[in-house]
């Protein structure tokens, strides 16, 4: 840079407009907020992402859920994938914003209308 070169040469490029989605485009009912399609999670994938999200470890959900540790972690594996999650805290903290998990309560659980046995037996749990 030069002497000469002042700040006012120096600009950032510009952004691109961001597009709103219509109106009859934005999500409404069980959706999420953000407009991200979130599958429903079965019960184990309801259990695991719980425990995930209280800290347990793979060797204790493993032994709760009568699951292999190799299987916990090929499950976890598929929602990472799932919620676009580099690793375990990304998946609370993505599941967390899209509403998946419970706000203000602690252990955190699973919205009902995320649960895939609650959807295909028409019940909703209080």
């Amino acid at each position: 840079m030069t002497p000469a070169a002042t700040s006012e040469e120096i600009k950032p490029a510009p952004r691109p407009p961001r597009s709103e989605p219509a109106d009859d485009a934005r999500p409404t009912g069980g959706r999420p907020a953000g407009g991200a399609d979130v599958r429903l999670l079965t019960a184990v994938d309801v259990r695991i992402l719980e425990g995930v999200a209280i800290g347990t470890s793979t060797a204790r959900l493993a032994a709760s859920l009568y699951l292999s540790r190799q299987g916990i972690e090929y499950r976890i594996g598929l929602m990472m994938r799932h919620f676009q999650a580099a690793n375990r805290p990304a998946l609370v903290s993505r599941a967390h914003s899209l509403g998946v998990l419970s706000v203000g309560a602690w252990p955190p659980r699973v919205l009902p209308e995320f649960h895939e046995s609650e959807k295909r037996a028409g019940r909703t749990v209080p």
